[in-house]
């Protein structure tokens, strides 16, 4: 099964969105368990990123809140997932 790692930047990020909107765990919770086990489920919107950010993925927490990640190589069939990011898309982006 795909794991995720936690990015120090993305912890940090978190934290900081967290204090702020602490009703939004669950929405994040929600999306972090249905990106390990489909990132690319339709409700994500998960989509390549460009300019400063190409190679990298984002996909959406809610309207105004994004997640940005990178697959990695694991040792297993799957990538893992490395979490890097999370604000909204004037944060992120």
């Amino acid at each position: 099964m795909r794991e995720l790692i936690w990015g120090k930047t993305f912890i940090k990020a978190l934290k900081r969105h967290l204090k702020r909107n602490p009703d939004s765990i669950k929405d994040i919770e929600r999306v972090l368990d249905l990106l390990i086990n489909d990132p690319f489920k339709p409700n994500l919107s998960t989509h390549k990123l460009k300019g400063k950010l190409t190679g990298s993925w984002a996909c959406c927490v809610g309207y105004d809140l994004r997640i940005i990640f990178d697959f990695v190589e694991s040792n297993k069939n799957e990538k893992d997932i490395l979490l890097i990011e999370i604000g909204s898309h004037e944060e992120v982006y």
